[in-house]
């Protein structure tokens, strides 16, 4: 496949695809196989509220269908586990992955949940590592936070959402409730989309 196929990589939005979209985007979204629901119950909602902001601030609208969408992983049975939390084969997959992302350098990748996160902070090779048991709400959330706060154009922002959202923890309380959430990370990231709107190819046209 030419290298301009590779960057032209749309599919029907089928879960059984392992990648959608264009590679060129800034903005790529990186999900857990295992959980193939999350793009309906926690991304569509999240997307409403970008999309709601943008168009009041700027009368136009973002181009989703170019959205560049992975699973982390090609093969859910790989997924870690408490029991095996990282093998050479999610390793071959980070490493891959590290090579699409340092030739495209999206400006953006939304990850969801603590798999997807930790995955690419070692594509990008953060310390120190983490285990599956330390990415929960509040440190998700607090993560969150912080890549909002030191949000960089120039290089590759890394944004974790949650896979699910559970009302009784501390992050969401803080927040105003599970309903809150999506309003919440949706404005947090469409005010740095609008902010950086000269930077980012990703409208309607």
């Amino acid at each position: 496949m030419s290298g301009r196929a590779l960057n032209k990589v749309i599919l029907p939005a089928d879960q059984n695809y392992r990648e959608s979209g264009e590679r060129s985007n800034p903005i790529w979204l990186l999900f857990n196989p295992k959980h193939p629901a999350v793009r309906h119950y926690i991304w569509t909602p999240v997307l409403s509220e970008i999309q709601d902001k943008v168009y009041r601030e700027l009368h136009t609208r973002i181009d989703t269908k170019k959205f560049y969408i992975r699973n982390a992983v090609s093969d859910s049975k790989i997924v870690p586990n408490t029991q095996n939390w990282w093998d050479n084969k999610v390793s071959l997959e980070i490493n891959e992955f590290r090579e699409i992302a340092l030739q495209y350098k999206p400006k953006i990748i939304i990850s969801f949940g603590a798999f997807p996160y930790e995955f690419v902070r070692r594509v990008y090779k953060k310390r120190p590592e983490k285990g599956p048991k330390y990415w929960g709400t509040t440190n998700l959330g607090d993560e969150f936070g912080k890549t909002m706060a030191n949000f960089d154009i120039q290089k590759t922002n890394i944004v974790p959402l949650l896979r699910r959202v559970v009302t009784s923890n501390k992050f969401i309380e803080e927040i105003d409730l599970a309903d809150n959430y999506f309003q919440y990370v949706g404005l947090k990231i469409a005010e740095k989309i609008i902010e950086h709107q000269d930077s980012l190819n990703i409208w309607i046209e």
